[in-house]
């Protein structure tokens, strides 16, 4: 099952970053992006090694491949992935497809 990692990092100002996040890409994302089967996002508190470098990760799941391409390749997908670099004013997110292992 393939996933989209979306990490985010930390913003010029949090608040208005956390507020947008929450009010205004979530419902975007709920909206716009089909064949999502999981949805988690993560607030990032810190790290052992001091700052961290990302304010928030995002993991959505997909039944496929073929899923994942279609949903961010559509208009409305589109649409979520510029939203997604509006509001991240501290720089480009940094985005992975990845698969998690069957152990």
């Amino acid at each position: 099952m393939p996933k989209v990692i979306v990490l985010y990092p930390p913003p010029k100002d949090v608040e208005t970053f956390e507020r947008r996040y929450r009010e205004e890409h979530v419902p975007m994302a709920q909206k716009n992006l089909t064949g999502v089967t999981k949805f988690i996002a993560s607030r990032v508190l810190g790290s052992p090694a001091g700052a961290a470098p990302y304010q928030r990760v995002a993991e959505l799941y997909f039944d496929s491949m073929e899923s994942l391409q279609a949903s961010l390749g559509s208009p409305g997908g589109q649409a979520t992935v510029a939203h997604a670099l509006e509001i991240s004013t501290g720089g480009p997110m940094t985005v992975l497809i990845a698969e998690d292992d069957k152990l």
